[in-house]
């Protein structure tokens, strides 16, 4: 029998081990490879077919508009992280004022959220992140705290237009926690 194989990117702080557990319980023909993509190469790794699929950080490049499906799944709560020598780590949590005055490690490329979180835990300054980008770079000289009033940002499945089928509606489907007994 020959299994096709349905290749998924994740964009860094996306954990899709639920999607893949749910995949594989619902014996279905194709094979799923969950494969890692930098943040900077999301839209690239789609657009040149490294990938059919891919868990992406909004915004995608106005461009890429025309060119991929998109469905919104859910939101990440701001943060802020700071070394745990700092006067803002004692705080369960904090708001935008609480950030006056603060130094900014201010975000250079969309793939240096480990560098500036250690640059934050030398006790220079603030790195604001997602906080799954705090989860997953976590260190012991650092605080991550959810930013109260700061912008989440949003997680989105999408793919090529182009390439729209039924095994990558099926996963739409298994992310949207449809089961392979439900309808759509």
């Amino acid at each position: 029998m020959h299994h096709t194989t349905l290749r998924v990117g994740f964009v860094p702080g996306v954990e899709p081990d639920r999607f893949l557990r749910r995949w594989k319980s619902g014996r279905r023909d194709a094979w799923l490879e969950l494969v890692p993509v930098p943040l900077s190469r999301q839209t690239e790794a789609l657009i040149g077919g490294e990938v059919d699929m891919c868990f992406v950080r909004l915004p995608l490049p106005e461009e890429s508009g025309e060119q991929l499906h998109r469905v919104a799944l859910w939101e990440e709560r701001a943060c802020v992280v700071v070394g745990d020598e700092d006067v803002l780590s004692l705080q369960d949590d904090i708001v935008e004022a609480d950030l006056e005055g603060q130094t900014e490690i201010r975000q250079e490329h969309l793939d240096d959220a480990a560098s500036r979180i250690a640059v934050a835990a030398s006790g220079v300054g603030f790195a604001r992140v997602p906080l799954s980008l705090a989860r997953l770079h976590r260190r012991k000289d650092a605080v991550a705290l959810p930013l109260r009033d700061g912008e989440p940002t949003r997680i989105a499945l999408a793919w090529p237009r182009a390439a729209d089928d039924e095994i990558r509606q099926e996963f739409v489907g298994v992310v949207r926690g449809r089961t392979s007994r439900s309808s759509r």
